[in-house]
């Protein structure tokens, strides 16, 4: 809270908030005791009104969870539901009589595939104990979900670790696919990633995985499912191309963003010859 109005005998605090880049105020109810319903409603009430008159867009509160009995309030005074997390519910309000600019919610959730080969031609697999290909027989590569925070290429050898046991270095990014109406009617990408296997033997997640094994790459590639599913026997190809040298990637190449962030760039660095030293510092 910030500020006083006086009514009378009764003062209404104005509930503090931080500006945005875009003109709107972000506010983040920091209170660890739950906040009287009715309080909170004169306050936000003030704070609109005052908002309004500084000519602010976008309202956003994030509401910890402890503070759950704030929503009823916030929806009636016109604030909507935008996201929600483990541990808070953000809620968000455009003010003036214009189109709305609040951007929406994450669109996308963001996947991988990892295609890890042997010596041999083999190539690493499992058979999933639930989901779409329960009891069905089918070997396909490890997959899974990208956490919050973590990179692509780490997540590709993350899943790996879980569901096979093998270790792993990230070579490249073969190929992607992006589908509609996935995960919670949310956008989904799904990214195929070559790695260099550093050990061989396999143990299955007792939690997830049925069975895994060192396939040979025809005979993935030769299953029923994977020569009847346009989308796999096209994934399939790209990487016996690119066994036969045939088809180059996306290598990443670890940057600093002008905010001194650090990210990964994907790039293919077939003639990037340029690139040539910023990786050798790296690899220093």
């Amino acid at each position: 809270m910030k500020g006083e109005e006086d009514h009378g005998s009764n003062s209404i605090q104005f509930l503090s908030g931080d500006e945005d880049h875009h003109g709107g105020v972000i506010v983040t109810i920091e209170d660890p005791i739950p906040m009287d319903p009715e309080i909170f409603a004169s306050s936000l009430r003030a704070s609109l009104s005052d908002w309004t008159q500084q000519g602010k867009k976008g309202v956003w509160i994030k509401l910890p969870i402890q503070h759950s009995n704030l929503v009823d309030t916030a929806v009636k005074a016109g604030f909507r539901y935008h996201h929600a997390e483990p541990d808070y519910l953000m809620l968000v309000c455009w003010i003036p009589d214009t189109p709305d600019h609040l951007p929406a919610n994450a669109s996308h959730r963001i996947g991988v595939g990892a295609f890890v080969m042997n010596p041999k031609r083999e190539l690493l697999v499992v058979q999933e104990k639930d989901g779409r290909f329960k009891g069905t027989g089918v070997w396909k590569m490890p997959t899974g979900a990208v956490n919050e925070g973590e990179d692509i290429c780490d997540a590709a050898i993350r899943e790996v670790k879980e569901e096979t046991g093998v270790e792993t270095e990230f070579v490249e990014i073969l190929a992607f696919r992006q589908s509609h109406q996935s995960f919670f009617q949310k956008s989904d990408l799904f990214f195929v990633c070559m790695l260099q296997p550093h050990s061989f033997d396999v143990q299955c997640q007792a939690s997830e995985i049925l069975a895994t094994q060192w396939m040979p790459i025809e005979d993935y590639a030769a299953q029923a499912f994977v020569q009847d599913n346009e989308l796999f026997d096209f994934i399939a190809k790209i990487c016996l191309s690119k066994l036969d040298g045939k088809y180059t990637g996306f290598s990443n190449l670890l940057t600093t963003t002008s905010r001194g962030k650090k990210t990964y760039l994907y790039f293919n660095d077939q003639d990037a010859s340029y690139l040539s030293a910023s990786k050798q510092e790296q690899a220093s």
